[in-house]
């Protein structure tokens, strides 16, 4: 059984998902501790599948390494197989990147290696393109420029504006994940080659 650890700061809509799946019992990952950067309305969907949870607000540390090295510590105590990024706004220290690489997944609204950044959504609609698409990656020193595991289409319809493409690329990104999830837990998707491979 695949153990996985989830970071979020905001209300968790992927890690509902990922709860959501992994909740049905041939499912063959299960999410074992959720941690985050701040206190995050995310945290109500582990209370309510009782999983442990953890904060270490950014805030209270002199830098983003320090920060990252007490994240990195709360994380050892779960010692996950996985580590999902769910809607964390940080970027993660290389230390602490390097400490859990290729095991440290993220999604993002667009199709990288097009529009990587905060403003994923917003940028494809600056961008007047016809199509953008939701991305999985493995986590990286770069913004959004690990490895892709997994990626599909969205379109961009006429009218759409920032809230309403991001509504239609959440459900493909949440898809997109658990998708990725299962098939690391059942050993068909192998992060190490794909990392690998992507150095070559």
């Amino acid at each position: 059984m695949l153990t996985v650890a989830v970071l979020i700061s905001g209300t968790g809509s992927n890690l509902r998902a990922l709860l959501d799946a992994a909740a049905e019992p041939e499912f063959p990952a299960r999410v074992v501790v959720v941690g985050a950067d701040r206190e995050a309305e995310g945290f109500a969907h582990a209370e309510e599948y009782g999983i442990p949870t953890f904060m270490v607000p950014f805030a209270q540390f002199a830098s983003r390494e320090e920060w990252g090295a007490e994240l990195g510590a709360q994380l050892d105590v779960w010692r996950p197989d996985l580590v999902v990024l769910s809607g964390l706004m940080r970027l993660l220290p290389a230390d602490l990147v390097d400490a859990w690489s290729p095991r440290i997944i993220n999604t993002h609204p667009a199709y990288l290696p097009e529009f990587p950044g905060a403003h994923g959504v917003r940028d494809a609609l600056a961008a007047d393109v016809a199509q953008t698409g939701a991305s999985v990656i493995i986590v990286d020193n770069g913004v959004d420029s690990g490895p892709i595991l997994a990626q599909e289409r969205v379109p961009v319809l006429p009218g759409d504006d920032e809230h309403a493409l991001h509504e239609r690329i959440k459900p493909v990104e949440r898809r997109l994940l658990i998708d990725v999830v299962r098939r690391v837990a059942t050993g068909d998707l192998d992060l190490a080659a794909v990392s690998a491979s992507a150095q070559l």
